[in-house]
């Protein structure tokens, strides 16, 4: 009889214990074994901003590029390119590349010496390009 008892307990037990766990982990206990795409940037929602759109020769241009997930979660540590048609980037050559913050953030500088049109691509971790691509006139 103690053996039943007990037997009957343990199953108890291990039922309560999968039931509460399903209770309160919910969708996180079916995706606890699942990677997650979570950390993967997104040519959709991943954002570039130029600014200003219309600048003089020899000013800057401020460019910001916001890594984001396909979530919208901002993500961090990722390498980003910034390539250009026309101008220099970072003050080197009409490419650079830098790491995003925490906040999904890579900054760049964009000038140029003559007259013309610039069309900015970026790239994520050397593979995603953005669907978004913004262009700066200097005159």
């Amino acid at each position: 009889m103690d053996k039943r008892f007990v037997g009957l307990m343990i199953l108890f037990f291990v039922v309560f214990g999968v039931f509460i766990s399903t209770m309160f982990l919910g969708k996180n206990f079916s995706g606890f074994a699942r990677a997650s795409g979570a950390a993967d940037p997104s040519s959709q929602t991943s954002l570039i901003f130029a600014w200003p759109l219309t600048a003089k020769v020899g000013d800057k241009v401020d460019v910001n590029v916001f890594v984001r997930s396909a979530n919208n979660t901002p993500l961090g540590k990722k390498q980003v390119k910034l390539v250009t048609n026309f101008g220099v980037v970072n003050g080197g050559s009409q490419e650079s590349t830098v790491e995003s913050d925490k906040t999904g953030k890579a900054s760049f500088v964009l000038t140029s010496d003559s007259f013309g049109i610039a069309e900015l691509t970026t790239i994520v971790n050397g593979s995603i390009q953005l669907n978004q691509k913004v262009t700066v006139k200097f005159e």
